[in-house]
């Protein structure tokens, strides 16, 4: 118990955010801390600068002629210009729309990989809290079966008992000792797991009781409310008013674009000034691309109906998940109750009503029973968080 202490102590001081039955503080946790994060809100960032720039026209061009005559008395001769190349005036405006359009789909990008990432935080934080209710629950029979170890040895002194009946208590013993290591061994593993998206921070979480679980309302309510909260619904739509603004960007640029400037030249003592104007014909540039944005479009539009339908299924699954393993919980639940198992058996094997082997086969149903519970309980879980996704 003093070196179970002193391991607590040495990770509080190693950094370590303690969890008291709250998994909502560790994934708060994790969004402040997770390096992913971080650095998506940098990319997305960088990406909104992006988007920014195009807008304005093209820089002025300044151009300087001095051209040495031949022969000689021909004169040298200066030119000088400054021209100006523009799009068709209704491109800047499209323009402008289609980087708004496009800086607010990286919000909501940035806001579908931050959900990704405190979703996996919450899983992992209920898969600790169903190993902590495991590790209690094979603690307890790891406890019960020393006892019955120690008894089984003791009569064996005795010659109340035979060596076989204390082999077999000695092999259960076992049995259940590297039960509760494994159990132990991947409780650390995902403790790591949540280390990691919690930017290297441990956390220690020995919560036993999880989360009180919304309302869960009817499913077309449920699946109505997760579509129009669903940020990756969102970026499939503002990915067709992207492309849609991208077509009518591209019907602005197939248009000519105009040249205007001034011009002047000299030669001989003598000096020419005026204006300078050009259009340019849109022939080759830009062939071919308008009908690239429609196809665009329409591969968006299918993405996009096929990713609801996948989503509403999923949900679908989720929530009939939900309706099993709640009658489950309930019914193992209510009988579990009623149960005094291990007393019970304890009670007929003393008494000599039953066999070690009939004491221990009866027991495996117990503990298959209860493995199924906390099981059904995880399920429940996940599949709560799994639609509630969109709160995250």
């Amino acid at each position: 118990m003093k070196n179970h202490i002193l391991c607590i102590m040495g990770f509080l001081f190693a950094r370590t955010v303690a969890a008291q039955n709250n998994v909502d503080s560790i994934v708060r946790q994790v969004e402040r801390n997770n390096m992913s994060l971080q650095s998506n809100k940098k990319y997305w960032e960088a990406k909104r600068n992006e988007f920014k720039t195009g807008l304005t026209p093209y820089d002025p061009k300044v151009e300087y002629d001095y051209l040495f005559g031949s022969p000689a008395g021909a004169g040298n001769q200066k030119d000088f210009s400054v021209t100006q190349r523009l799009d068709f005036p209704t491109a800047y405006r499209l323009k402008k729309q289609l980087s708004g359009h496009q800086i607010a789909q990286t919000n909501l990008q940035q806001q579908v990989f931050r959900q990704d990432v405190l979703l996996e935080a919450k899983l992992q934080s209920l898969h600790v809290i169903y190993l902590n209710k495991k590790s209690a629950e094979l603690n307890r029979r790891l406890f019960n079966t020393q006892s019955l170890v120690a008894d089984y040895e003791k009569k064996l002194e005795k010659g109340d008992v035979i060596i076989l009946d204390v082999n077999k208590a000695r092999l259960q013993l076992l049995t259940i000792q590297h039960e509760v290591k494994l159990n132990e061994n991947e409780r650390q593993v995902i403790l790591t797991k949540i280390s990691g998206l919690n930017g290297g921070i441990p956390i220690i979480i020995i919560d036993t009781v999880y989360p009180e679980a919304p309302f869960i309302p009817e499913f077309e309510i449920l699946d109505s409310t997760i579509e129009a909260n669903d940020p990756l619904i969102e970026v499939y739509d503002q990915e067709m008013k992207i492309l849609q603004q991208q077509i009518s960007l591209q019907k602005a640029m197939n248009l000519p674009k105009i040249e205007t400037g001034y011009h002047s030249q000299g030669i001989l003592g003598q000096s020419y000034k005026g204006f300078h104007a050009g259009i340019t014909i849109p022939l080759w540039e830009n062939k071919n691309k308008l009908n690239a944005a429609k196809s665009n479009l329409e591969y968006t539009v299918s993405i996009t109906q096929t990713h609801r339908l996948e989503h509403r299924l999923e949900n679908m699954q989720y929530f009939e998940q939900l309706d099993v393993r709640l009658k489950m919980i309930q019914e193992y639940r209510e009988l579990l109750s009623t149960l005094n198992n291990t007393a019970l058996l304890n009670k007929a094997l003393e008494l000599g009503q039953i066999t070690i082997i009939q004491y221990f086969y009866d027991e495996s149903f117990y503990f298959t029973a209860y493995d199924k519970y906390l099981q059904a309980e995880w399920e429940y879980q996940q599949a709560v968080a799994r639609l509630y996704k969109f709160q995250l």
